[in-house]
Formats: C-alpha cells, structure tokens, sequence
C-alpha cells in the first residue's frame, strides 16, 4: 500500500533531471537507485499489494456487515433481568452437548446474547470454536456459528481475514502479505523522496500535495498519483509496520527483538497449585464445572468448583466490566482466567485468575502495566483491524485502501504513457550503483544487511537488487533494450 507503488509512478524517467542545484549533492547521486528501486518494487510489488488492498477494503466493510448478517444470533429484546450465566450456559450445553468448553462470553450490553464457545466439534475447524449464542434474558439458543480469533469474527469476517490474510492457501499464503508488507514502507518513503524531490524550489510542501489540475496526459496522472501518495503515506506506513507484526518470518523477528527488550505482552498466571480438592475437575464434552448437567462425564457435581457465577462475580469485584471472557480450568492446578476483551478505544485488556476451590483471586494483570512496546503493538494491530476507533477507524481503513487501489492504477498508467501506442515505456536504466558517493555505500549496505535479517522478504530480493543492477548495466545496450521508448 504505497503512496507511489510504482516506478514512474512518483518521478518520472531519468532525463527529467535532478532537483535544482543539487548535482554532486547526495540526492543526486541517489536519486537513480531509488528511481530505479522504486519502479521495478512496483511493477513487482504491486499485483501483491492490490490483492491486499482489495480485500483489505473488504474486510473494513465486513466489521459493520456481520451485524446484520447475523443479528438474529446477536441480538435479542433487551429484557429486565439476565439469567446466572451458569444457566445461560446449561442452555447451550443441552442444545449442542458436543466438543468442550472453552470459554464463555457473557453478554456484553442490554440486547446482545451471550457466546459458550465450543472447542474440539466435529467439522468444525481445529482452529476455530462453535459459538452458541444464546438470550440472556430467557435462556433461548439463538443458533450457533463457527468463530475464529480473539475479536470474536463469525464466518463472513473469517472469510474475508484469511482471504485478506493468506488468500485461502495456509501457511504459503501468508508469504503473499508479508512480501506486500515488507516492500510497503521501502516504496512509500521512495515514493514519498522522489516526488518531493521532483517538486523542489518549484512547490511548496502544501502544493506539492494537491494535483495539478492543470496538467495533461502523463504529467495529470502522475501529478495524481503524487499528491494522493503524499496523503496516503503515513498510512501506508502504519499499515506495513503492523501489518509485519504478525506476518511468519518478520513477525518472529519482531517477537525475538521485543523478547530481548524486555517488552512482551504479559500474560496472567493460572496456577492456583497442584493438588487439592479441585485439582481432578476438567471441562468435558457434557458439563461445566459446578453444573449437574448429565453430560457424558456421568453428571458428576463437582462440588469444589465454585462455579461461573462466583468466578464473574470475583472478577466483576475487581473491576473487570464488560466484555469479558471466562476461560475454565485448562487442567489439574490451574484456576480460571476471567480476561476482558474490549478492543476499542479505551482497551479494556485487563486480566485475573481465580481458584476453582475457593472463588479468590490468584493473579491480577493490568493493561496499564503492559510494558510499552507491548501496549503499542496491541493499539497497532487493532487499528490496522478496525476495531479500535469504531466506524471511523474502519472508514479510515477503507479510504487508505482505495487509495492504494488508485496508486497502484494510476502507476502503471504512467508506465503505459511512457511507451509509443500500445507499448509499455522502457524500464529505468540500470546501473545506478556507479552514481552513488562512496560515503553512502557502507551505511546502505549495513541497511541492507538489517533488513535482510529482520525482514527476509524484503532483505533477500533487495540484496539480489543491489547486486545484479550494476551487473545489468555492462550487459550491451541492445540485450536491455524492450518495445517503447524512454
């Protein structure tokens, strides 16, 4: 998602010159490599960067569109008093006694139902939970839905996210977006350098962010796609930047650094103990502890669990209001984790664990201790979502998507306008490596040599880059030459 996806895109071909005065300056001695860089990350790039900000559009749209597809599940009359969530959740173990409990949502505000979600149903996606939505008020099962992921996203969002995430290919997939990623933030400062550049001592800064309306053919589009990229930019680079934090090769580096830094996300401890009167209870595919429910385990009542009522209750004493999540017992000397799930802003991240035997609690985690660099990552990931600002957050999202749309467009418009009739235009000449003051080339290589370490798919391609570009230059003219002009 760059502002300048593509190489002319935000210069233009290298007979346009350097910017006034600035021969011998380093930018002039650069300008070729990132013009160069700039339009073949763009032509390569930009087939994975539409596919992300196609279905990157999507998914902003998809947030708002599952409470109507499914607001029969979701939403119910707002009643005068809720059931005890023990019998909400005796109510969805008697319509779907399947799978095990894996935690319970209660219902967060006065008409919405309360999510038992079910782990280990069959046909049900080994990663994923049956939802049983159930009313708060009367007990009535709603339906049930398969659900994916800490936001609680029903089948049409979990559609559109691993679309968006993997294109429905697993593991292989995910290497489409990390690449998009990696290179979105590389070809939005270049973008962002050389049409400044481009405008210098002819526009100011505010100028040079609006089109020139003026302009004709090849200079109007780029003239678009200039302006709307120095818009987007910021954007973009919010977006690469947490887009990385989760992708398979960069996301592990960025866990490794932040490990080394001491900034992991801290997680509430569980163990109440080993032994003890609760320590055989379990979460079976028939009750939920403290429940005679008649389930496969034989009805047994687990007389030394509490129960859900105690534990919601316990939690709610120590400041734990909706939304919540009941995670039970995960087995013989851990307790529950009651943890609060609000994703918008302000987060309500806070955490406890409760003994099963007793009801007190074991453990508190606050949102307010997380250490820096784990609060920014999780305010990151819940922008870059949608989730944190609400509607506008996800109307934000949307614009930065069609505007990377328009980009990638307009990009390879230019590229087209440079040909003669129906011909692309002739690529940038290689050899840009001999322009570039021997100062500079240690500090880029190191450059180079960090982002290959923490951003393989950046790194790997970029070095590969940087190596055959002066190599391409000694080839004969005639060997590089392609249809169109320059």
């Amino acid at each position: 998602m760059s502002p300048t996806p593509l190489a002319p895109a935000t210069g233009s071909s290298s007979d346009e010159g350097s910017p006034a005065g600035a021969r011998g300056s380093l930018w002039s001695g650069l300008r070729p490599l990132v013009l160069r860089l700039h339009f073949y990350a763009g032509v390569l790039v930009a087939p994975f960067l539409l596919v992300a900000a196609v279905t990157g559009l999507l998914y902003a749209g998809s947030l708002q569109a599952e409470k109507i597809v499914y607001r029969h599940e979701l939403s119910v009359p707002a009643g005068d008093r809720e059931l005890p969530i023990s019998q909400q959740v005796a109510a969805a173990r008697k319509a779907h006694p399947e799978g095990e409990i894996s935690a319970v949502r209660p219902s967060p505000e006065d008409g919405a139902t309360t999510r038992v979600l079910l782990s280990g149903v069959k046909g049900v996606d080994p990663d994923h939970t049956l939802a049983v939505f159930v009313d708060p008020y009367t007990g009535e099962v709603r339906g049930a839905l398969e659900q994916y992921g800490s936001t609680g996203a029903l089948p049409l969002r979990t559609w559109i996210d691993e679309l968006h995430r993997d294109l429905h290919l697993g593991e292989v997939g995910r290497l489409y977006s990390e690449l998009a990623a990696s290179w979105l933030w590389l070809i939005t400062l270049g973008g962002v350098l050389l049409w400044l550049g481009h405008r210098r001592g002819r526009r100011t800064l505010r100028s040079a962010a609006r089109p020139d309306r003026t302009a004709t053919g090849r200079r109007r589009t780029m003239s678009l796609h200039g302006a709307v990229g120095l818009w987007a930019a910021l954007g973009l680079l919010f977006l690469s930047a947490t887009g990385l934090t989760w992708s398979t090769y960069a996301g592990a580096n960025i866990t490794d650094l932040r490990a080394a830094l001491g900034q992991t996300t801290p997680t509430v401890s569980a163990t109440v103990g080993a032994g003890g009167e609760h320590a055989g209870h379990h979460m079976g595919s028939g009750s939920m502890p403290g429940m005679d429910m008649g389930g496969t385990d034989g009805g047994a009542r687990h007389s030394a669990d509490v129960g859900l009522d105690a534990v919601l209750k316990a939690a709610r004493a120590e400041g734990l209001d909706n939304p919540v999540e009941i995670v039970p017992p995960a087995e013989p000397g851990s307790g529950y984790v009651v943890s609060q799930i609000q994703r918008s802003w302000p987060e309500k991240q806070d955490s406890v664990a409760i003994d099963p035997a007793t009801g007190e609690v074991t453990d508190i985690q606050r949102f307010a201790d997380y250490p820096v660099l784990a609060k920014l990552t999780r305010w990151g990931i819940d922008l870059h979502t949608g989730v944190l600002f609400g509607p506008v957050n996800q109307i934000a999202l949307a614009a930065l998507a069609l505007g990377l749309i328009l980009l990638i467009v307009w990009g390879y418009r230019m590229w087209w306008q440079r040909g003669r009739a129906s011909a692309f235009g002739r690529p940038v000449p290689p050899g840009a490596w001999r322009r570039v003051p021997p100062y500079a080339l240690v500090p880029l290589a190191a450059a180079v040599a960090v982002a290959g370490y923490y951003l393989p798919l950046l790194g790997i391609p970029l070095a590969a880059f940087l190596v055959l570009d002066p190599l391409l230059a000694r080839l004969p003219a005639a060997s590089r030459r392609v249809s169109g002009r320059r």
